[in-house]
């Protein structure tokens, strides 16, 4: 089917965007987080298709008919490039831009050129190359004319390397050098981690799904000024800073924020951001932020657990912040599980309401914490 959006595009480059239904769930939801993908590119959604299929097209994924139909809508609207919110095979993608005579970008593609739009750090930039260039790798078997030919004529006559083939061996050897440039900085950080957890504040991550409000409450708890935008991926370098908890005789705890999660999160962002999520994955607790006026927020929870065990932080004490309570009409309160154990705080990081409880809670998992040190301790000193 082909649309329209409601919302009249301005400046950015023009997209059509592709969103086919294979009998998944949440299909709706799927589309406006493509349109956000989109907008926070940069660019703008000048149609959309649908339509459903029982499985993708093994050459166009989407199908003779609906690739045509795809032609006319980048002809009616001077469309510039197609994105699609599927992952498609190097064989599909270079068929569809035949097919199609313009740019195929894939949701792969689409997030991380949100992250090379986002990276700010040293780190950052070169964690996010690393990632595109390990997908491009996978790119460069499309047999392009120009890449097949010979190398010859004037200044070009030599050993006969194709020139896919020297592509290919420049690409690795730049990867090899990010991996390793990543690697030194990972074990200046192992350093820094030693010294963190030998320390007696207790080491709190923010986690979460992309937009759930994780910088809001970050910058209401610690009074910081990190980038908060209603778009996804508007954080995406890790910032840690120390909250100062009165009245509770535990003194100060340091709290991270770091770049949120997202569904079909593409591997090779896990793998490259590895390091930058090492905060998540060696925290004491992580506060699991959730966006609890989405009607997707059970999908999005499940896709953060399953991105939090990839990264080796499944069995960390969480607790769930069921954040946007102010759009809900819920209350502010904590839940506790059948252990009395904290699991759940329910609260406004944009109006304040509930803060207070989290802080409550955190400071309560402080003093267990502290408390734990010192019996470990004196368990030594007894020995």
């Amino acid at each position: 089917m082909f649309a329209f959006p409601t919302r009249t595009p301005s400046g950015g480059e023009r997209a059509v965007l592709v969103q086919l239904d294979f009998g998944e769930p949440d299909l709706a939801e799927r589309l406006e987080e493509a349109r956000l993908l989109t907008e926070s590119a940069g660019g703008i959604v000048a149609a959309e298709i649908s339509g459903k299929r029982q499985s993708p097209d093994p050459r166009t994924f989407a199908g003779k008919g609906k690739t045509e139909e795809i032609a006319a809508a980048c002809r009616a609207c001077r469309a510039e490039l197609v994105i699609f919110n599927h992952l498609l095979s190097p064989a599909q993608e270079r068929n569809l831009e035949r097919l199609l005579e313009c740019r195929i970008v894939d949701r792969t593609r689409l997030i991380l050129d949100i992250f090379a739009l986002r990276a700010q750090s040293a780190e950052g930039k070169l964690q996010v190359e690393l990632a595109q260039l390990e997908h491009l790798s996978t790119r460069l078997v499309r047999g392009w004319s120009h890449l097949e030919r010979q190398q010859g004529g004037i200044g070009l006559r030599g050993p006969g390397e194709k020139q896919l083939e020297t592509d290919r061996r420049l690409l690795n050897k730049r990867v090899r050098f990010l991996k390793e440039r990543l690697e030194r900085l990972s074990r200046q950080r192992g350093i820094q981690r030693k010294a963190r957890q030998k320390s007696e504040a207790l080491n709190v991550s923010l986690a979460g799904y992309t937009n759930a409000g994780k910088s809001t409450l970050f910058n209401a708890l610690t009074r910081a000024d990190v980038y908060v935008a209603d778009q996804l991926f508007a954080t995406l370098e890790a910032t840690s800073r120390r909250l100062w908890l009165p009245r509770t005789n535990t003194g100060h705890i340091v709290l991270s924020d770091t770049v949120g999660f997202i569904r079909d999160l593409p591997h090779p962002l896990v793998e490259a951001f590895q390091a930058t999520l090492e905060a998540t994955a060696d925290a004491d607790l992580i506060l699991h932020v959730v966006d609890s006026a989405s009607p997707a927020r059970d999908e999005q929870i499940a896709e953060v657990e399953q991105v939090l065990a990839e990264i080796g932080a499944a069995d960390t004490p969480q607790i769930l912040v069921w954040n946007k309570v102010d759009l809900t009409g819920v209350s502010p309160t904590i839940e506790r599980d059948d252990c009395g154990r904290i699991c759940r705080v329910k609260l406004s990081a944009r109006d304040g309401s509930g803060l207070e409880l989290l802080r409550e809670a955190l400071a309560s998992i402080a003093r267990e914490k502290t408390a734990r040190r010192a019996a470990t301790v004196l368990t030594g000193l007894t020995c």
